[in-house]
C-alpha cells in the first residue's frame, strides 16, 4: 500500500489515522464494527470494501435506543465536498446523527474515499516496490575508533536496483564523494524506469481520455528534475553546508511523496456515484435487511448533489434507485443562474491548471486560516458566514468544525464539479450526461431544504433543481426569518436552531415515507 510520508500528512493536514491500515480479510472487517478508534463517536464503525477499487470506506453506525419508534428503513447520511462524519456528530447536544437515531432510524455516516477514517489498500505494487526501492536508500554509518566513517549501501538492497556509491567522511578532509558517471548513469535509468512504469500503469486505464497523457507527462517531467537535481548537487554540494546523505535522500522521499499524491488522489464525482454510493447502499442493506430492499437517504451539499444524481442516473434507465425517501440539504445540480459563492472554483475549468493542482488541502487551507477569520482585526471574517449565518452557532463547536471536519480533495474532482456552473448544469465525466435533465423521471419523493442566507448554494440554486421533479413528489422549503435567524450552508445540519426547527420537519417526512410503499 502506497503510505504517505508523515511529514506530508502534517503538511497537507491530514491525520495519520486517515491512511492506516491495509486489506483486512472478511474475519477482521467483522471484527473492526467494534473496535473503533476515540475520534470515532458512533455506536460502531464498518468498514466497506468498493469494487474495482482498493478503498475501504467507514461507515459509522448509530444504533436506536431500545424504546425508539420502530422504523422500516435505515437511513443514510451523505456530507459535503471534502468533509467527514464529524460534521454530523459534532458533539451530544449537537449531532444531528444521534437525533435521527434517537428517533429510530438507524443511522449510518458515509465517509467516501480520501474523507475520514476511510483507507486505501495496496495498489499499484509494481510501482509500490519501486518507490520504496528508491526511497529506502538502506544506508548504514559505521563510526570508527580514528574519527573515520564511512556510508555504504546496506546489503539488503538489491544491488541491481541502486547505484552504487559510497561516501568517505573523515575529520580533516571532509567530504570526498565518488560518484561516477556510469553509476549517476544507473540512478536516472531507476527513475525514469519507475516513472515510465507508473505512467504505462495510468495509460492502461488510470485515468480516463485527454488526462493520461498529461499526468504522464507531468511524473516524467517530474522524474526529469530530480535527476538534474541529483547531477548538480555532485557538483555543487558543499561538504561545510549539507551532508550529501541527508541531501540524497530528501530529494528522494519528495520524488516519492509526490508520485503518491498523484496516483492517490485520483477520483472524481462519478467514482462517488457509481462505486462508493452503491457499495455502502449494498452494506447497509445486508446488514439491516428492509423489508422492500430500500433506505431513506440525507445528503447536505454534495451529499444532495449526489442523491440527486442517483435518481436522474437510474430514472433515465428505468432502474429502481434502492431509496424510499431523499432529503437534501443545500443541494443543486444547476448553479448557473445563482450568486453561489462556488464560483471560486472556475479557475480549475481549466484543465492544464487542474493538472497542475492535483489536490486541494480543504483542511489545511481552512485551519490556516480560521485565526484571521475569528480573531482581531477579523480579516477573513467573511469566511464565516459561508459556513455559519452569526448566532448559529457556539465558538466551541464552530471552531471543532473547521479543524476537524474538512479533508484534502483531488483536483480532478473539484474540476468536474465546476460543470455544474456551466451551460446544462452538473455532467459525467464524458461531458454527455447531464443529471438535471432526467430528473423528471423519478418516482422518489424528495425533501429539499435551504437556508435563506446560504451563499454557497443560495435557495434559487436550490430551486433550479427542485422546478425540474414532478410536482407531487417534491417538497421545497426555504429556513430563515427577515428578521433572523437566518440560515448559512451548514446551519441546516448543526446550528443551535436545528434540533427545534429543522431535525422535525425532517423527521416528518422521513417518518411518512418510511411507511409508504411497504409489501
Amino acid at each position: 500500500m502506497a503510505v504517505l510520508h508523515p511529514d506530508l500528512r502534517s503538511m497537507i493536514g491530514i491525520p495519520a489515522r486517515f491512511f492506516s491500515g491495509s486489506l483486512r480479510t472478511p474475519a477482521q472487517l467483522k471484527a473492526s464494527v467494534s473496535d473503533k478508534p476515540p475520534t470515532c463517536t458512533a455506536d460502531e464503525l464498518h468498514y466497506v470494501s468498493v469494487h474495482s477499487s482498493d478503498w475501504r470506506l467507514a461507515l459509522w453506525r448509530y444504533k436506536p435506543p431500545l424504546k425508539a419508534p420502530k422504523r422500516n428503513h435505515p437511513l443514510l447520511l451523505l456530507s459535503g465536498v471534502g468533509t467527514n462524519a464529524v460534521g454530523f456528530d459534532l458533539s451530544p447536544g449537537s449531532s444531528f446523527a444521534r437525533y435521527m437515531s434517537s428517533q429510530g432510524f438507524d443511522t449510518w455516516i458515509m465517509e467516501p474515499r480520501g474523507a475520514g477514517l476511510s483507507t486505501e489498500g495496496v495498489r499499484y505494487p509494481e510501482v509500490e516496490e519501486s518507490v520504496k526501492t528508491i526511497s529506502k536508500q538502506g544506508l548504514a554509518i559505521k563510526h570508527e575508533k580514528d574519527g573515520a566513517c564511512s556510508v555504504k549501501q546496506s546489503s539488503h538492497i538489491n544491488s541491481d536496483a541502486l547505484p552504487e556509491f559510497e561516501v568517505s567522511l573523515t575529520r580533516d578532509k571532509g567530504m570526498v564523494a565518488r560518484f561516477d558517471k556510469s553509476r549517476k548513469t544507473r540512478l536516472a535509468e531507476t527513475i525514469m524506469g519507475l516513472s515510465e512504469r507508473l505512467s504505462g500503469l495510468l495509460n492502461e486505464g488510470l485515468l480516463e481520455g485527454k488526462q493520461n497523457s498529461a499526468i504522464s507527462s507531468q511524473i516524467t517531467d517530474l522524474s526529469q528534475k530530480l535527476i538534474n537535481i541529483i547531477e548538480e548537487g555532485q557538483e555543487s554540494v558543499s561538504p561545510q553546508f549539507i551532508d550529501f546523505t541527508e541531501w540524497f535522500t530528501t530529494r528522494i522521499e519528495d520524488f516519492r511523496k509526490q508520485l503518491e499524491l498523484i496516483v492517490k488522489y485520483n477520483w472524481d464525482f462519478d467514482h462517488y456515484l457509481e462505486d462508493d454510493v452503491p457499495a455502502v447502499m449494498d452494506y447497509i442493506k445486508a446488514r439491516c435487511k428492509p423489508k422492500d430492499g430500500r433506505l431513506l437517504a440525507v445528503g447536505h451539499s454534495l451529499g444532495g448533489i449526489l442523491l440527486y444524481a442517483m435518481l436522474s442516473q437510474n430514472g433515465s434507465k428505468g432502474r429502481d434507485t434502492g431509496l424510499a425517501g431523499v432529503v437534501t440539504l443545500g443541494s443543486s445540480l444547476d448553479y448557473t443562474t445563482s450568486r453561489s459563492s462556488l464560483k471560486l472554483l472556475l479557475p480549475l475549468a481549466n484543465p492544464a491548471q487542474a493538472f497542475n493542482v492535483p489536490i486541494i488541502p480543504v483542511g489545511s487551507l481552512l485551519a490556516a486560516v480560521y485565526p484571521l477569520a475569528s480573531r482581531p482585526p477579523y480579516v477573513l471574517s467573511w469566511l464565516n458566514i459561508l459556513i455559519s449565518a452569526e448566532n448559529m452557532m457556539h465558538p466551541e463547536l464552530f471552531e471543532k468544525l473547521v479543524l476537524n471536519n474538512f479533508c484534502t480533495v483531488p483536483g480532478k474532482l473539484l474540476l468536474q464539479l465546476t460543470t455544474a456552473f456551466q451551460k446544462g448544469g452538473l455532467c459525467d465525466r464524458s461531458g454527455t450526461f447531464f443529471y438535471k435533465d432526467h430528473l423528471y423521471k423519478t418516482n422518489v419523493p424528495v425533501l429539499a431544504l435551504a437556508g435563506d442566507q446560504d451563499r454557497i448554494c443560495p435557495p434559487d440554486a436550490v430551486f433550479e433543481t427542485v422546478k425540474l421533479m414532478p410536482k407531487h413528489l417534491v417538497t421545497y422549503k426555504v429556513f430563515g426569518e427577515p428578521r433572523g435567524p437566518h440560515y448559512a450552508h451548514y446551519d441546516l445540519v448543526g446550528s443551535r436552531l436545528a434540533a427545534e426547527q429543522v431535525y422535525p420537519f425532517i423527521i416528518e417526512f422521513l417518518t411518512q415515507h418510511d411507511m409508504n410503499n411497504l409489501p
